[in-house]
């Protein structure tokens, strides 16, 4: 039947890091310092459809920064990417599932290489709490939405 409904799916394919940093320039001065870090974390997601079977690639970037008396103690930077495999949604509804569900199911992993890496270098593990990607996601429509709103109201002044 032609109007037939498509079926909805959403599947991790692979998951792989697609890049890793660490850097520790205060070494090995730092580590004679009271460890009481000022910790900064940006997230940031992206994703690109990779063929036309529906298989997307999704890259979780997380970067953290420590400092100990404004100096850099360490900067970790984690690239955690999948493929996911996604027919039968598009739309917004496809956006929200590249901004919300791939990044929940990679955040554990780039977590798990991030706290590995600081112990490797010295460092106590930074144990980031988990993220609310959805919450995130509607954050980020409502900017854009202030935004658009912003630039008509300006256009509508000239």
């Amino acid at each position: 039947m032609a109007d037939e409904q498509v079926q909805q799916q959403f599947a991790m394919q692979r998951i792989y890091t697609k890049d890793i940093s660490f850097e520790s320039p205060a070494t090995p001065g730092v580590f004679k310092k009271q460890w009481q870090p000022a910790i900064n974390v940006d997230l940031n997601t992206k994703s690109d459809k990779i063929d036309d079977s529906g298989n997307f690639e999704v890259v979780l970037s997380v970067t953290i920064t420590a400092k100990v008396d404004d100096e850099t103690a360490f900067l970790v930077e984690v690239q955690q990417g999948g493929i996911f495999l996604i027919t039968g949604i598009e739309g917004d509804d496809l956006r929200r599932v590249l901004a919300t569900a791939a990044p929940n199911i990679l955040f554990p992993y780039a977590r798990e290489t991030i706290d590995n890496l600081c112990v490797k270098g010295g460092f106590p593990p930074i144990m980031l709490a988990p993220v609310n990607f959805d919450a995130l996601y509607q954050q980020a429509l409502a900017q854009a939405a202030a935004q658009q709103g912003g630039e008509a109201a300006q256009e509508a002044t000239h």
